[in-house]
């Protein structure tokens, strides 16, 4: 195993981030973590191509540099490893580089699944718009592929509500089709792709608080 190439020449906050961030497979750990604790079988099966003793080696470094924590699962007794507040903190580096990296995304193959989560944090939670969400409390579900999520425009998710004022029925990979400019909304919509329930002026809401096109 190659040694990690190491910036401490470098008198720079960006070279010592890499120097903890930067090497192979680190970042999409934090991605994995990001999304939930998770066991190591979890993690290998997310990460398809990382060797057993890799991933031991960045998550052993990870802890080291207190991103990364291990607990029991209360319910089943085994080792669960999550962020700490530090590593959370990486969280706007990964939806950055989510964005940066959506226009290489190349055509999605038809024997490649997109879960859920991971399409809702790359295709929606990855583009949301502060400034375009001051004023608004809203709250909109998402059911992605079965799975149901409720997202804010208030930042921090505000005070939880029995109800949402939008509601949107899709699959992951047609997130991510409109996300690259594949499909609109609106397109999605007259395709059936995409059901949505809820006031006009409260889908636009949810379309500029995420930009969504």
């Amino acid at each position: 195993m190659s040694t990690p190439v190491r910036y401490d020449q470098q008198y720079c906050p960006i070279a010592r981030a890499l120097d903890v961030l930067g090497d192979r497979w680190t970042l999409l750990i934090i991605r994995e973590l990001g999304i939930g604790d998770q066991r190591f079988t979890e993690l290998r099966r997310h990460l398809p191509g990382i060797a057993p003793t890799v991933l031991t080696q960045r998550l052993r470094e990870l802890a080291d540099e207190g991103l990364v924590t291990m607990h029991d699962d209360p319910s089943t007794r085994r080792q669960l490893y999550a962020l700490t507040d530090r590593g959370r903190e990486a969280g706007p580096v990964l939806r950055a580089l989510a964005r940066w990296g959506m226009p290489l995304l190349e055509p999605r193959p038809d024997d490649r699944t997109v879960r859920p989560r991971a399409a809702l944090n790359v295709a929606i939670l990855s583009y949301y718009d502060a400034a375009a969400a001051a004023g608004i409390d809203e709250r909109y579900r998402l059911e992605i592929d079965g799975e149901t999520f409720t997202l804010s425009s208030v930042k921090g998710g505000g005070k939880a509500r029995a109800t949402a004022d939008v509601e949107l029925v899709a699959g992951a990979g047609t997130w991510i089709d409109i996300r690259q400019g594949r499909l609109t909304l609106q397109q999605a919509r007259k395709d059936g792709l995409v059901q949505v329930t809820g006031p006009a002026r409260s889908v636009a809401n949810f379309r500029r608080v995420f930009r969504i096109p």
